[in-house]
């Protein structure tokens, strides 16, 4: 049994040397300064040790029989990968421990050392051990929180989303992230970050629609100390604190040509100047930048600059709107109302018949829109089950027939969208006419082929079944069997 008093181990050590006195001595003196330590006199007997994964620090001799250190050391990194390696050599062979070094030892000793040389490097050695289980922890954490798993959603869309985004979160390649308000590109953006090789240091966002065109600049390069009235100090910008890590650029097409071309410098050459400074950093940043916009017609519209947009769009990643995706609706809905009840004394739970509500809905404020409204229903329900009349909808699916009274059904005392006096044709006749228009042209090119008709159109399939299924379209052979 443990005394009490005893303090904490500082870590635990496995010394392998086929020399038993050696051996012995080495972990006396490592015992001295409260370490726990195992011994093995062959490299066998070692790997048996790094089995259970519970070693910090493997301090091994080179010269040894019948597996010399180096095989050791190969071996022991294939079952732990984090494992620091220190050899020990009797010869002082520089060859030999540049070797060990390029095999992924973390250092090397050469006996006979001094005590004090090998606490030092025993120290070091450790404290690295500490700090690569701490970014893993950190990397755990941030990728539970932000990585694919918050990705709900098992639609074709969503589903070729995220192996796209996997295709690309390994390479430092630019990423132009596109998708209304709403749909999560931020999310996306994170999730990049924490599959990249990138996760363990900085995500850094900025939101370009937030900050004033003034600020923008010193926001993202920084600025020199008397640069401007109020720069009191000087200030790292958001481009050098996202150094080694991700810089996410949201609403991009928010800024104005002048900001854009600074931008596209920084992109381009890799580094930044301070307001107020002439000399430039380097910086390491992998850029992902986000637009609700149509950023082609910003192009064309000479409002966004096209070398800018080119150096951005190395990359796409399109995020549905959720009108798109509405298969996704329980299972979202099931994620948002858990993440509720973890904050909540009086856990819900959500009906047949409010999941079908929420499906006829169109979301125009996206999956955001459908957090807020299961939030509101978790915490303003008077049943432990969520029922269709606690989800009110600020509009219903627009789905009035072409031609005929036009009418929107609202939630109770809001206002309609649509008024029933108009004279003319009303939003929701002009869009679904546009759309039975679009649709029938295409079948009538491609016929009972609804895969090429959903490309041309630029659509899921799931999508075009559903915008046929409302508009009682069907393609022609249907038609005509009948």
């Amino acid at each position: 049994m443990t005394d009490a008093n005893t303090p904490p181990s500082r870590g635990r050590i496995l010394v392998v040397d086929d020399q038993r006195n050696m051996r012995a001595t080495t972990a006396l003196l490592l015992r001295a300064e409260n370490y726990t330590v195992f011994e093995a006199g062959t490299g066998d007997e070692a790997l048996g040790h790094l089995a259970g994964g519970s070693i910090d620090l493997l301090l091994t001799d080179l010269k040894m029989e019948p597996m010399d250190g180096l095989t050791l050391l190969r071996r022991a990194l294939e079952v732990a990968p984090r494992l620091q390696i220190i050899m020990m050599t009797a010869f002082g062979s520089i060859e030999s421990a540049v070797e060990a070094m390029r095999l992924g030892a973390y250092d090397y000793v050469t006996k006979p050392f001094k005590e004090s040389e090998l606490r030092y490097r025993v120290e070091r050695a450790l404290e690295r051990s500490r700090l690569l289980r701490d970014v893993d922890n950190l990397a755990t954490d941030f990728n539970q929180r932000h990585g694919l798993s918050a990705l709900v959603g098992r639609s074709v869309a969503m589903r070729d989303l995220t192996a796209r985004l996997m295709r690309v979160a390994q390479s430092d390649a630019t990423v132009l992230i596109q998708g209304e308000s709403g749909t999560g590109k931020e999310l996306v953006a994170r999730a990049l970050h924490a599959h990249s090789r990138r996760k363990a240091r900085s995500f850094v966002p900025v939101n370009c629609a937030a900050i004033s065109e003034t600020l923008l600049e010193s926001e993202l390069f920084g600025h020199a100390k008397g640069a401007f009235t109020g720069a009191v100090k000087t200030r790292r910008g958001l481009f050098e604190e996202a150094d080694g890590g991700t810089l996410f650029i949201d609403e991009v097409t928010e800024t104005s040509p002048t900001f854009q071309s600074k931008l596209l410098r920084a992109l381009q050459e890799g580094e930044v100047r301070r307001v107020g400074e002439s000399t430039a950093l380097r910086v390491d940043v992998r850029t992902v930048a986000a637009t609700n916009r149509d950023i082609e017609l910003e192009v064309r519209e000479k409002r966004f600059r096209q070398d800018l947009y080119y150096r951005l769009n190395v990359v796409t990643l399109r995020v549905p709107p959720l009108r798109e995706r509405l298969e996704d609706v329980p299972a979202l809905a099931e994620h948002f109302l858990e993440r509720a009840n973890a904050r909540s004394p009086n856990p819900r739970r959500l009906s047949a018949a409010a999941v079908t509500h929420l499906m006829g809905y169109d979301f125009p404020g996206n999956v955001r829109e459908l957090e807020n409204l299961v939030e509101q229903a978790a915490a303003l329900a008077e049943a432990d089950e969520l029922l269709p009349e606690d989800f009110p909808l600020r509009q219903a699916r627009l789905t009035a027939p072409t031609g005929g009274a036009t009418s929107t059904a609202t939630s109770e005392g809001a206002p309609g969208l649509i008024s029933s006096g108009s004279s003319g044709p009303t939003l929701a006749q002009v869009v679904e006419d546009a759309e039975r228009r679009a649709i029938a042209q295409s079948l009538e090119r491609h016929g009972v082929d609804l895969a090429r008709v959903a490309d041309e159109l630029g659509v899921s399939s799931t999508t075009l079944w559903r915008k046929m299924k409302r508009l009682n379209l069907r393609p022609p052979s249907d038609v005509a069997r009948e």
